[in-house]
């Protein structure tokens, strides 16, 4: 493989070398971020949007304990 590489032009190499890695992108893409399997899987477009974009809540301070008097 490696002397095939240093017979080819360099343009030809590179060319190779990045329809290979687009393959292997392409590929791992299919792999992880096709469509759902189930199309139930979907939420509503906007009910995603309010969750993402609202603002969080603030979290009340925690109970101090009660003092003792003497």
């Amino acid at each position: 493989m490696r002397a095939l590489l240093h017979r080819l032009p360099f343009a030809l190499a590179i060319t190779l070398v990045l329809v290979l890695k687009a393959v292997i992108l392409f590929m791992l893409y299919k792999a992880f971020f096709s469509t759902p399997q189930v199309k139930k899987m979907r939420m509503p477009t906007a009910q995603v949007e309010q969750h993402l974009l609202a603002t969080p809540r603030p979290k009340p301070p925690p109970p101090t304990p009660a003092k003792a008097t003497p």
